[in-house]
C-alpha cells in the first residue's frame, strides 16, 4: 500500500474527505495509476492530481473508480456533489484540468435530488433525548453538560446538514446499541454523513469523546476510534469498518 502524502492544509473538509475515501479505493483495489488509467481512460497523472488534492476529480472519474474497485458508486457520488459545491467556492477563480464541462440546471437538480434519497435513506426516524458523556481519559463515560444540547430532537424528516451538532441518546435495540441516526454495521465511514454521527454517538457512549457530534470524522474521532480499537484488540487505524461497528454496537 503506498504512503499517502499529507493532502493541503488549505482543502474544505467536504474535499478532503472524497479524496480520502478514494484513496482507500485505490488502495484497497491493489492497482497502480498506469492500471488506473487503462481501466478508466483517465490518464495517470490526472489521477496524481485527483489523489493529491490538487485537481478534483470529475464525477465520471468518481464513478469509475468505484467501478474498477468492485464497490457500489452511491457514496462516492453523494461526497462528490458535496466536495464540488466546496470547491467552487473556494476556488472558483482557478481553472481545473480534466473537468467536465457545467452540467445544466436540470441535471443538477435531478443529481442533487438523488444525494437527498441517499442521505434520507440512512436515517432512522423518531425523536432523540441528549444522552452528553466525556471521556475522562481512562475510558470511563463521565456525564457533563456543558458540551452538549440536552434538547430534544427529531431527524427522521431531515436530511444531514453539514455544521450542525445532533444531540444522542443510545439504546438497546434487537440486542444492539442504536442511536437512531443509522443502523449500519459494515459501512466504512468517511462522511460527512448519518453514519458518522451515529458513531460519534456510540464512542461517546462507550467512554471515548469524540468531540462535536456533527457527522465530520475530525481528528478527535478519529484518536477516539483508536482508543476504542485498542481497548477492543482491534489494529487501531482510526477507520471505522465492520470489526469497529461490531464493537460500537455491543
Amino acid at each position: 500500500m503506498p504512503r499517502w502524502r499529507e493532502l493541503p492544509s488549505s482543502l474544505d473538509e467536504r474535499v478532503r474527505t472524497l479524496i480520502v475515501q478514494m484513496r482507500r479505493l485505490k488502495d484497497r483495489s491493489g492497482l497502480s495509476l498506469a492500471s488506473l488509467q487503462s481501466k478508466t481512460g483517465y490518464s495517470s497523472s490526472s489521477w496524481e492530481r485527483y489523489l493529491s488534492g490538487r485537481a478534483l476529480p470529475p464525477r465520471k472519474a468518481v464513478e469509475e473508480l468505484a467501478r474498477v474497485s468492485g464497490q457500489d458508486p452511491t457514496r462516492l457520488l453523494v461526497l462528490h456533489e458535496l466536495a464540488e459545491e466546496a470547491w467552487s467556492q473556494e476556488v472558483a477563480a482557478a481553472p481545473l484540468a480534466d473537468t467536465p464541462e457545467p452540467e445544466n440546471a436540470r441535471r443538477r437538480m435531478v443529481l442533487i435530488g438523488v444525494c437527498a434519497t441517499v442521505v434520507l435513506a440512512a436515517i432512522c426516524a423518531g425523536a432523540l433525548l441528549a444522552a452528553p458523556w466525556k471521556d475522562d481519559g481512562n475510558g470511563k463515560k463521565a456525564a457533563t453538560t456543558a458540551r452538549y444540547n440536552s434538547a430534544p430532537a427529531s431527524h427522521g424528516a431531515f436530511a444531514y446538514r453539514t455544521g450542525k451538532t445532533y444531540p444522542c441518546t443510545v439504546r438497546r435495540e434487537t440486542g444492539r446499541l442504536s442511536a437512531g441516526y443509522s443502523d449500519t454495521r459494515t459501512a466504512l465511514l468517511s462522511g460527512p454523513d448519518w453514519d458518522v454521527v451515529e458513531a460519534q454517538c456510540l464512542l461517546g457512549y462507550h467512554g471515548f469523546d469524540p468531540g462535536d457530534v456533527d457527522g465530520v470524522v475530525g481528528p478527535r474521532t478519529t484518536r477516539a476510534v483508536k482508543r476504542l480499537q485498542q481497548k477492543a484488540d482491534l489494529p487501531p487505524d482510526g477507520i471505522v469498518g465492520p470489526q469497529t461497528w461490531q464493537v460500537l454496537r455491543k
